[in-house]
């Protein structure tokens, strides 16, 4: 009879795909859970930091960059424009245009894809886009050769943790080749994100007080 089960059919398994990948949803239930714990336990210490450790870790988080990526004269850098309170790196990534790399921006064209990262200048006119996050208003698409990530928390494996849209690991699946290298306040180190099949590990991930590490 169509559309009742009979004996020897298969079971349906789509309960346990999660994102392309087979999960136990109840594993993915508790991972959720934690992630969010997390989440709001260091956007309450991102809150608390006051001006000066604000730009403390902005200073020692672009020094960082800069020495551990040398010349990045042709290079192509994907930024990002800081929200929830992530280290404003915008003067860092005006210095890298000033010496000689182009810089791009993410950019959400679609919800629950991968962003595309669109050329971006000091003096370029920007506009709002999802979630009014200031975007460059042309649309010139690069393809970085380096990313940095800003994180919430980044763990002892490499994995980070976000802001939970997914947007980073969907777009750095896309990107086999760039280096990806995470950042963060100094709190942000913590022992494991329990990191799912898509989650997508940072080759180096640096923190504001100073701490660099390398995977």
């Amino acid at each position: 009879m169509t559309g009742i089960d009979t004996a020897g059919d298969p079971p349906c398994m789509g309960h346990l795909i999660v994102a392309g990948h087979a999960i136990d949803p109840q594993t993915w239930a508790d991972v959720k859970v934690f992630r969010k714990a997390q989440r709001a336990r260091l956007y309450g210490l991102r809150a608390a930091l006051t001006t000066a450790q604000r730009a403390e870790a902005i200073e020692t988080i672009s020094a960082q960059l800069t020495a551990c990526l040398g010349d990045i004269s042709g290079k192509t850098i994907g930024g990002y424009w800081p929200i929830k309170g992530e280290v404003n790196l915008r003067r860092w990534m005006e210095e890298c245009v000033a010496r000689g790399a182009t810089v791009g921006l993410p950019v959400v064209t679609e919800k629950q894809h991968p962003v595309s990262f669109y050329r971006w200048t000091p003096s370029h006119k920007m506009t709002r886009g999802f979630w009014d996050i200031p975007v460059p208003a042309v649309p010139e698409v690069l393809t970085p050769d380096i990313v940095i990530v800003p994180l919430v928390g980044g763990d002892t494996r490499g994995f980070r943790l976000g802001n939970g849209g997914g947007y980073y690991d969907r777009t750095l699946a896309l990107l086999p080749n760039a280096r990806r290298i995470g950042v963060g306040h100094s709190f942000a180190a913590i022992e494991t994100i329990f990191p799912m099949p898509w989650d997508i590990a940072m080759h180096g991930i640096v923190l504001g007080d100073g701490t660099q590490l390398e995977f």
